[in-house]
């Protein structure tokens, strides 16, 4: 993109290393007082990243801000003597307008920030960044999409984790558009599109599935059927979609499991000298396989179907997380990820049970977001089927 810093990724897009002076980076909008080990947590991720390379904006409490900042590295701080608490309704954003989250997404409607990132209360951050940005002509509901590692060495994208927990066979359809986009922006040409279900065979899934099975089926997508848990695990598709509610859980059991496995490890590990001395030996493979699985490195989830891109982040980030974040609203940005996402739901224009009218255009190559600020519209309609509480990724 032209105008903005290269970036250079590792394993994974959210541990980018920002190879780029301040001044030339897009400016991410990050809620300060967003999780549970906010703010210290979130400004401790966040000078990270700025000296790095990135331009961070810091929203939330000023002075407990710059009180952990280091004062040798510049930082933009806006003052927010709000916030929403992760166990606060998300309805409860559209009379807080002071509200760090609703702050921090009017700095980026308002062109003064080009990504949002917060690890609050995930419906807040959905209905903040609904509210101030609008969604994208063929939205009806944003869905938020996560990344997880395959067998196989690839990458698993599931789409929806907690936006719409009632959803119908058209919102999957949607969701599997916003899915396709993703997966694109990280070079997969034609994204293999599984759907959720307790079987592969005909006939099994619950009505949802069999509804949005027949639509998919007929749609342009490379859909490979329904698809379990354990197949997509190992690689047969590039995208999994869900509703909210199943994807939500999945990805919370996923988390559950790996902490739990790493714990048994540990102690199994600590039990002998004889284990401990095989631990040492694999110490390298053992340190890339936690990198592999560690949710941290991978910063949080993108919400998609929005005209900028938004990091929802766990509510239990500590400063590597934020960092991770912070770093996947810079690849967003840089691969495009508001473009692709437009192509992706050009053949759903005017089809999908979208109004219309409540979307905006991408981000363009220019480092100054001011020029199309004016041109994202807000939405005011409701957000039924939001999950309440922190956030899925």
């Amino acid at each position: 993109m032209s105008g903005h810093p290269s970036v250079t990724g590792h394993r994974h897009p959210s541990s980018a290393v920002f190879d780029t002076a301040p001044g030339d980076s897009p400016a991410i909008v990050v809620d300060a007082m967003g999780g549970d080990h906010a703010p210290d947590a979130v400004v401790d991720g966040a000078l990270v990243a700025a000296r790095e390379g990135v331009r961070v904006v810091l929203v939330g409490d000023e002075p407990a801000i710059r009180a952990r900042w280091d004062r040798d590295v510049p930082v933009e701080v806006v003052h927010a003597d709000d916030v929403i608490g992760m166990g606060e309704r998300p309805r409860v954003v559209r009379s807080r307008v002071g509200a760090s989250v609703r702050v921090a997404a009017a700095r980026v409607a308002e062109g003064q920030g080009h990504a949002l990132v917060s690890c609050g209360n995930s419906g807040a951050t959905l209905v903040a960044s609904v509210l101030a940005l609008g969604k994208l002509e063929g939205v009806d509901r944003p869905a938020i999409a996560t990344s997880l590692p395959r067998l196989d060495g690839g990458t698993l994208h599931l789409v929806d984790v907690g936006t719409t927990t009632d959803a119908t066979a058209r919102h999957l359809l949607s969701f599997a558009r916003l899915g396709d986009a993703r997966a694109r922006i990280d070079g997969v040409s034609r994204p293999r599109i599984g759907l959720l279900s307790n079987g592969s065979e005909p006939g099994k899934g619950n009505r949802l599935v069999q509804e949005a099975t027949a639509l998919l089926q007929g749609c342009e997508l490379n859909f490979v059927g329904p698809v379990e848990p354990t197949a997509a695990f190992e690689g047969a598709a590039d995208v999994l979609v869900s509703d909210g509610f199943n994807g939500n859980i999945l990805i919370k059991t996923a988390e559950a499991v790996i902490g739990m496995l790493r714990v048994h490890a540990t102690r199994r590990v600590q039990a002998s000298r004889r284990a401990r001395a095989g631990a040492w030996l694999m110490k390298d493979a053992l340190r890339q396989l936690r990198e592999d699985v560690d949710w941290r490195a991978r910063g949080g989830a993108l919400l998609l179907g929005v005209p900028a891109p938004v990091v929802v982040a766990h509510g239990r980030s500590d400063a590597m997380a934020v960092r991770a974040a912070i770093g996947l609203a810079h690849y967003a940005i840089e691969a495009r990820l508001i473009d692709a996402v437009q192509g992706a739901l050009r053949p759903s224009t005017g089809s999908t049970g979208s109004s219309g009218g409540h979307g905006g255009p991408s981000l363009p190559p220019s480092s100054d977001p001011s020029s199309h600020a004016s041109s994202r519209t807000s939405s005011a309609r409701p957000l039924p089927g939001v999950a309440s509480g922190g956030p899925a990724a």
